[in-house]
């Protein structure tokens, strides 16, 4: 494994563990020697890393570390690339122009080769069909990070109407539709709302009463989802 893959690897396998980790187990994880480890944790304090410990204690990273451009693989330029193509073709105008921004971002601070390579990822994002919707979706977004009551009128697929008040905690993508996942205080349960239904759509002032992240939690746990 070359120097650069090596040092990113055990950055990744640190940040994974709250607590210090032995060197012997982390030469296990890596394949490497102990000796390998007490080196290769050199390098990386001497590039910034915040690691605590020492040998025949165990090391810990601190929160903080980045690690320089050059230390990207192959597959994460890939998987960077292909999630901006992404919301390039699901996500609504600002999302796209943001995803557009960033990729542009990444290339411009990639060494000469990495950003040759960025440039001819070879995987595309195919064309979504979703229907247009009565609001801007970006409002929503900012809602869910501000973590914002909504109030909504709904047409669910009976075409029946109803006023609802909820809670939205996340958006899910779809070839054909984009959804969001939210508490319904109607309903007092998690409810899914397709975007292309609301007819009607305001933005409270009162906050979720529990964070959404503990929501998003619980739905997850619901639907059979592991978090990640």
């Amino acid at each position: 494994m070359a120097k650069a893959a090596r040092l990113l690897a055990l950055v990744q396998v640190l940040r994974r563990h709250r607590r210090p980790v032995a060197a012997a187990v982390l030469a296990a994880e890596l394949g490497v020697s102990e000796r390998t480890i007490y080196r290769d944790i050199g390098a990386l304090r001497g590039q910034g890393a915040d690691i605590a410990g020492e040998a025949g204690v165990g090391y810990v990273l601190r929160p903080g570390f980045l690690l320089p451009p050059l230390m990207f693989s192959a597959e994460e330029i890939e998987a960077l690339v292909l999630g901006a193509r992404m919301a390039l073709e699901h996500g609504d105008p600002a999302l796209a122009r943001a995803a557009e921004n960033a990729l542009s971002k990444v290339s411009n601070v990639l060494p000469d080769d990495l950003r040759e390579m960025a440039d001819g990822v070879g995987l595309l994002a195919g064309p979504v069909h979703t229907q247009d919707t009565a609001f801007d979706p970006a409002v929503l977004r900012s809602a869910i990070r501000r973590e914002r009551k909504v109030r909504v009128e709904y047409v669910d697929a009976k075409g029946a109407r109803t006023r609802r008040v909820i809670w939205p905690i996340a958006i899910g993508y779809f070839r054909d539709a984009r959804v969001a996942v939210a508490w319904c205080e109607t309903k007092d349960s998690f409810r899914h709302f397709r975007l292309d239904r609301v007819t009607a759509f305001g933005v409270l002032d009162s906050r979720f009463p529990r964070p959404r992240r503990v929501l998003l939690s619980e739905w997850r746990k619901l639907e059979g989802i592991e978090s990640s």
